[in-house]
């Protein structure tokens, strides 16, 4: 004999069932406070990628997103950061193979932007995105055609590092550790030149970190211009004429090619581990490298090398920007992309990456929470960030003006070719870019 459930059994348990599935369905809530019902979904997150301490951080962000947002999983997929980074990048935004977050060095903004490629998060920010928060100067360079594209997570900084043995032999003093205090570039021309030896293998100083590739000629060379009182582009960004090969350009080129040619004491190969094994006095480096230094066995911080602010010329110039996040146009879920943005470049997310990595905060209030940031030698970096930092140029051919920049001073520091001629011929091809973005 067959036993029959009651119906009112059989709704409250239909009712059950209902609510189960509705509840495993709510994962987020509106600005109203409403429940909105949505399925799990997957983001895809193309970054960069990094050293060992950047690659955790962001592992562990992501895992405290996921803990707070269960409905979101994040698919993060890491490219090496030079040239094959962009490349790729553009190569899958143009194939129409678009992620839901991507992190851009801050510089090409406006070419993502400019192409279509890029999200605006402005009206996203100035709601949830506590922009008073960041610096002004910093907010600038995350900013095209008057709206905010990109959030950074750390702002770095770059810094005069000398090998305090070379000093002691040499019986120089040690530079001043105020961030408002820098040497100036004769100072350290001037400290270089009774350092350097070449019968002993020692140079006297790597003003922009050699000969590289990918953004870091721009990054550590640019400033060097900023310093003497040069620009590369005209204030509307039109025109490289009379301010990349101006006065004070061709003052600074001229003061970096005599470092190599004339004064020799620069080098274009340094040995390995040259600034550790007190083969290499001075060298401007990143606030990142600090800790990469420490790992080097018997090197220590306050005892073999210090820290000084950047050298200045005219006036004291620091670049800012780098690595930031951003949310492609075509994404099938912005709202759900500017959920993770905002908690990775947020507090939460940005106290993670400063406690695992020792890199500098873009926010100021986490700074303010990590006493050691506002001690020596971290409070260089983040002064300089603060006071006395610039944004690289924001225009869609800042790709061209990157490889100008890295050509003119390869060509003025190593292959010692007149100044004038080859400022000239670096605002020819800025100059030519320029014109292309502007023909319809």
């Amino acid at each position: 004999m067959k036993k029959w459930w009651p119906v009112s059994i059989i709704l409250i348990l239909l009712g059950l069932a209902c609510t189960i599935i509705y509840l495993s369905t709510i994962n987020r809530i509106d600005k109203d406070g409403k429940d909105i019902v949505t399925e799990q979904i997957e983001l895809t997150f193309i970054r960069n990628l990094g050293n060992e301490a950047f690659n955790q951080a962001y592992e562990e962000i992501i895992a405290a997103f996921e803990a707070k947002h269960p409905h979101i999983k994040i698919n993060m997929q890491s490219m090496y950061w030079g040239h094959e980074y962009e490349l790729r990048l553009r190569t899958e935004l143009v194939a129409g193979n678009h992620p839901d977050i991507m992190a851009i060095d801050s510089p090409n903004l406006a070419l993502y932007a400019n192409a279509g490629f890029l999200l605006s998060i402005d009206s996203y920010m100035k709601e949830e995105g506590y922009i008073e928060d960041i610096p002004k100067g910093l907010l600038n360079g995350l900013t095209y055609n008057d709206e905010i594209y990109l959030m950074p997570i750390v702002e770095p900084s770059i810094a005069l590092f000398y090998n305090m043995n070379l000093f002691r032999e040499n019986g120089i003093p040690f530079p001043s550790n105020d961030p408002d205090n820098p040497l100036s570039w004769d100072e350290v021309l001037e400290k270089a030149r009774k350092i350097n030896n070449p019968e002993k293998g020692v140079v006297g100083i790597d003003p922009s970190q050699g000969f590289g590739g990918g953004e870091g000629p721009a990054y550590f060379k640019l400033p060097i211009l900023w310093q003497f009182g040069a620009e590369v582009l005209s204030p509307d960004a039109t025109t490289a004429e009379g301010f990349l090969n101006s006065k004070e350009a061709l003052q600074a080129l001229q003061f970096y090619q005599d470092l190599y040619q004339k004064h020799h004491v620069a080098a274009v190969d340094l040995p390995p581990y040259a600034f550790e094994t007190d083969k290499l006095a001075m060298t401007v480096l990143g606030s990142w490298h600090v800790e990469e230094l420490k790992k080097y066995p018997g090197f220590i911080l306050g005892e073999d090398f210090g820290i000084a602010p950047l050298p200045k010329a005219k006036f004291q110039v620091a670049p800012n920007g780098g690595w930031a996040l951003g949310i492609p146009s075509k994404t099938s879920y912005p709202d759900e992309a500017w959920e993770f943005v905002k908690f990775a470049t947020g507090k939460e997310g940005s106290r993670i990456f400063v406690e695992i990595t020792g890199d500098l905060p873009a926010r100021l209030s986490v700074a303010q929470e990590f006493p050691k940031l506002n001690e020596y030698p971290q409070n260089i970096f983040i002064k300089q960030g603060q006071d006395h930092s610039k944004n690289r140029s924001v225009t869609p051919a800042y790709p061209v003006i990157s490889e100008a920049i890295k050509v003119l001073f390869e060509d003025v520091g190593k292959n010692g070719k007149d100044v004038k001629v080859a400022a000239n011929e670096a605002v020819e091809k800025i100059n030519n870019s320029l014109k292309e973005l502007n023909t319809p």
